[in-house]
C-alpha cells in the first residue's frame, strides 16, 4: 500500500483533433501539437492524443506544400474532447454547409471546439462564435468583424470562452496550450514543458499580438508613431497629409523629414504601400469583389487601384487574385 501511495495517480488521457484545413499555417499547427507530445514525454503518461481531420476526408497540404493525411475519418469523433480547426490560407475556400454544419454538431455533443489563425473565420461562418469572445489572426481582424459585426473579436494573442478556444496564430498557440496543460495537470509541467519549447516566458493572453510600431519601423519618435497610426485606422478613407499634420502637431515639412530619417521614403508613399498591402491581404483571404477592395483602400476608381497595384507588385489585381486561387487549388489536387 505504501508503494501505490507513492506512484503518481494515473490520469484520463485527453483526446484532441486537429481539422487540417488546405493551406494551413505549419507552424500554427506544430505550436498546438508538439507542447502535448512534451507533457505526454515529461509526465511519463499519456495525458493527451491526437488525430487528424481534413475536408471530405482527404489528403491536405500545408502552407509549406508538405502533404498531411487524415488518421480518422470525420464520422469518427467519438472520443474527441477538443477540435481544433487549423487556419491558413484560404480558410473561406472549405466553409461549405457540410463542413459548417458537421462543427455545430461536435458542439451539441459537448466537444470544445477551438481554432488558430484565420481558424475562427469558418468558426464564424458556421456560426459558432455568436455570444462567445474570440480572436484572430491581426491580418484577418478588419475582414472577420466586417463580416461579422456583432461578434466580440478581441486583440489577444488567445481567448478560452467556456467550450471556445480560439488564437491568434503563428507561436500563440504554444501559450494557448501551456494554459491548458496549466489548468489541467499544473504550472510545474507547463513550464517544463516551455523549457523544453526554448520558450522561458510563457505570454498571457493579453499579450500584443503585433510589436509595437516603433519597434517594427526601427524609429522612436512618439510623432512619427502617432502618424503611423492614424494611416493604419484610415486605410479606406484616406487623410490628407495637412490633416494628419494637424492630428500630431507637426508641419508638412517635420513630417516629410521625419519619414525621411526613419523609414527612408515619404509619407505618401508610405501610405500608398500600406493601403495596397492590406488589398493584397484581402485579395488573397477573400472573395471580395476587387472594386469592393479598391473602395476598402481608399481608392474611388478601379483603374486607378489597378495601375497603383501593379507599379508595386508587378501584377494587376485580378491577376494577383488568380495566382492566388491556383496555389490553393494545387494544394488540395496534391
Amino acid at each position: 500500500m505504501a508503494l501505490m501511495s507513492q506512484q503518481t495517480p494515473k490520469v484520463r488521457t485527453e483526446h484532441f483533433g486537429f481539422f487540417l484545413m488546405p493551406g494551413f499555417s505549419i507552424i500554427s499547427f506544430a505550436a498546438t501539437i508538439d507542447p502535448l507530445r512534451l507533457a505526454n514525454q515529461l509526465s511519463g503518461q499519456t495525458l493527451y492524443e491526437w488525430h487528424f481531420y481534413g475536408p471530405a476526408d482527404q489528403t491536405v497540404s500545408c502552407s509549406t506544400g508538405i502533404p498531411f493525411a487524415p488518421t480518422r475519418l470525420m464520422r469518427d469523433t467519438e472520443l474527441v474532447d477538443r477540435m481544433f480547426v487549423v487556419g491558413g490560407i484560404g480558410a473561406n475556400q472549405v466553409a461549405e454547409e457540410s463542413l459548417c454544419s458537421w462543427l455545430r454538431n461536435l458542439v451539441r455533443d459537448g466537444v470544445s471546439i477551438g481554432a488558430t489563425s484565420t481558424g475562427s473565420l469558418l468558426l464564424a461562418q458556421a456560426g459558432i462564435l455568436e455570444g462567445k469572445t474570440c480572436t484572430v489572426h491581426w491580418e484577418e481582424r478588419e475582414r472577420l468583424t466586417r463580416a461579422f459585426p456583432n461578434l466580440n473579436v478581441s486583440e489577444e494573442l488567445y481567448e478560452i470562452d467556456g467550450n471556445l478556444l480560439t488564437c491568434s496564430g503563428g507561436l500563440s498557440g504554444l501559450d494557448m496550450i501551456l494554459q491548458l496543460i496549466t489548468l489541467r495537470h499544473g504550472e510545474s509541467l507547463a513550464h517544463q514543458v516551455a523549457e523544453q519549447c526554448i520558450h522561458p516566458n510563457i505570454r498571457p493572453a493579453h499579450d500584443k499580438q503585433r510589436m509595437k510600431l516603433q519597434l517594427r519601423q526601427h524609429g522612436s519618435h512618439p510623432r512619427l508613431s502617432q502618424a503611423l497610426e492614424l494611416m493604419r485606422e484610415h486605410l479606406d478613407d484616406v487623410l490628407t497629409c495637412d490633416q494628419i499634420c494637424d492630428r500630431i502637431g507637426l508641419s508638412t515639412r517635420q513630417l516629410e523629414r521625419l519619414f525621411r530619417q526613419h523609414l527612408n521614403t515619404s509619407p505618401t508613399a508610405y501610405y500608398m504601400s500600406l493601403r495596397l498591402e492590406n488589398a493584397r491581404q484581402q485579395l488573397k483571404n477573400t472573395a471580395l469583389p476587387i472594386q469592393t477592395i479598391a473602395r476598402a483602400a481608399g481608392f474611388s476608381s478601379t483603374s486607378y487601384f489597378s495601375r497603383c497595384y501593379r507599379k508595386q507588385f508587378g501584377v494587376t489585381p485580378r491577376e494577383a487574385r488568380t495566382g492566388v486561387h491556383r496555389i490553393i487549388e494545387l494544394g488540395e489536387r496534391e
